[in-house]
């Protein structure tokens, strides 16, 4: 993959990230960099005063650095601003922010030199991971602490993983057949001026996020062909009257998923006195599309910022121009952080009460809880309570980031996005959705098997057989943990995406 001369999507991250296809620079951006480094270059000799070049950082910035120590400054900035706490960082993770921080650096604006967005790449080609403690950004003046620790490797400093190893900074780039880059001036501040932190985890989750959200259609299908639901509700005059987008293809979907003709169970409760359903089931493309509707929204702010330059200032070599602007504030990507979790928890609040209805003998009409021997076995009693449990929990974490603001830098940074811990909790979000709907998955399949033998619909069908190909009908009481377990990294995985996509 070549970067530097055409936009990166969020596929391309996921590509780097966690598939680890390799990158290097495209001809056009090579040249961009060397231009934009000669303009700064030419800045500090002719004696100009350059933010962040040659005077302080922050409050400190009407301090001016004489040239012989400009190189120390940014030494100097990267070992005080590496102090994250907390656990390090998944690998995935620091490979898309060594990717975004590249990307960013490509672009031609930052004055950087060539090596240093060589090396960058370097780490990621050579399987190089930084370690990057999670805490530490407010997102406002970029994700510094976090970018710092990632800079530091660059150096021979810090401390980074190479094969599932963990030693100093200078000895993964030994094993990796690198030496420590020397910085120049601005290449300090333009290594941790960004917001790649909360983009980076943004970009993955968000992904994930979106095939969550096709598995929710899908689950959600099998789940109402469990209850002998009705398709009614998904009749496509009802959502032409109310045409969200989001809510038109869910309902579509759940068409396509249920068939164009009624399946045998669809058959079996033709005549049935059931009027309605629940509006778990019944509302499935209102609050399945809302959430769908609402990541659009986040994809559109993660793929503008994944290609945007955030570092400051920023060079401008065609207009002879350098700016101090505020590119690295992190509002942008905080509000949408803040807004996939709210989207992906809903796909996990109306599942948690899919299961309630399975479980709930008034309601599906099946054996209370799922088991036919109720009362010597308790079922699935227990996988809805831990469900609600989880979607309690993401009650809390959806609680917004972006409002909040604490000033920082002795009052110079006032105003803070709060994005990194957005992103944080964003995650989280997700992966415990994912974790509801694997029990929703479950607890529908067990609901299938139980209306044996009738057949759902071929796509479900297909599903249902995928699912029991891992893990058995549950005629008697079992542990059930290690089972969710292994379809919950299935669906990490992507693994059912081809019976959830439609095309």
């Amino acid at each position: 993959m070549k970067i530097g001369a055409k936009p990166l999507s969020l596929e391309d991250v996921r590509a780097v990230a966690l598939e680890g296809t390799r990158v290097e620079l495209a001809p056009a951006a090579v040249a961009k960099i060397k231009k934009s480094h000669r303009f700064l270059l030419d800045q500090v000799e002719e004696g100009k005063t350059l933010y962040g070049v040659n005077t302080g950082f922050g409050l400190l910035s009407n301090v001016r650095i004489p040239n012989e120590d400009i190189e120390v400054l940014q030494y100097n900035l990267l070992r005080s601003h590496a102090v994250g706490m907390g656990p390090n960082l998944q690998d995935s993770y620091v490979r898309a922010m060594l990717l975004l921080r590249a990307q960013a650096l490509a672009q031609g604006h930052s004055g950087v030199s060539l090596p240093v967005v060589q090396q960058i790449l370097s780490l990621l080609n050579r399987g190089v991971c930084p370690l990057i403690p999670e805490q530490g950004s407010v997102g406002a003046s970029g994700d510094l602490a976090p970018l710092a620790h990632l800079a530091l490797v660059l150096i021979g400093e810090g401390r980074a993983r190479v094969k599932g190893k963990e030693m100093t900074g200078g000895q993964a780039l030994k094993v990796a057949g690198l030496k420590p880059i020397r910085l120049g001036p601005k290449e300090g501040l333009a290594l941790i001026n960004g917001t790649q932190f909360m983009t980076a985890i943004g970009s993955l989750k968000l992904l994930e996020a979106e095939h969550l959200c096709d598995l929710a259609d899908l689950i959600g299908a099998m789940t109402l062909e469990a209850m002998k639901g009705t398709a009614v509700a998904f009749d496509p005059l009802i959502h032409k009257v109310r045409p969200h987008g989001g809510q038109i293809l869910s309902a579509k979907r759940m068409m396509q998923f249920l068939g164009s003709t009624r399946s045998e169970i669809g058959k079996s409760h033709v005549n049935c006195s059931r009027v309605q359903d629940p509006y778990s089931l019944r509302c499935i493309p209102q609050v399945h599309g809302a959430s769908r509707d609402t990541l659009k929204f986040v994809r559109q702010v993660l793929e503008t910022e994944i290609n945007s330059v955030t570092d400051n200032p920023l060079v401008f070599p065609d207009s002879g121009k350098i700016l101090s602007g505020g590119n690295f504030h992190g509002q942008y990507v905080a509000i949408a952080m803040d807004a996939l979790a709210i989207a992906v928890a809903e796909l996990a609040s109306i599942s948690e009460q899919r299961i309630e209805k399975l479980v709930n003998p008034a309601i599906s009409e099946l054996p209370a809880f799922l088991t036919e021997q109720g009362g010597l076995n308790s079922g699935f009693m227990i996988v809805q309570v831990a469900a609600a449990s989880i979607v309690s929990e993401n009650k809390t974490l959806c609680h917004p980031a972006s409002v909040d603001s604490i000033p920082t830098s002795a009052d110079k940074e006032d105003h803070v996005s709060m994005g990194a811990w957005g992103a944080r909790k964003a995650a989280r979000v997700v992966e415990n959705s994912r974790r509801v709907l694997v029990m929703e998955m479950l607890a529908a399949a067990q609901g299938i098997d139980l209306l044996r033998p009738l057949r759902s619909s071929n796509r479900i069908e297909k599903f249902h057989l995928e699912i029991r190909k891992k893990v058995p009908r549950m005629d008697v009481d079992r542990s059930l943990h290690a089972e969710l377990q292994l379809l919950e990294k299935m669906v990490e995985s992507f693994h059912f995406a081809e019976f959830s996509t439609i095309n």
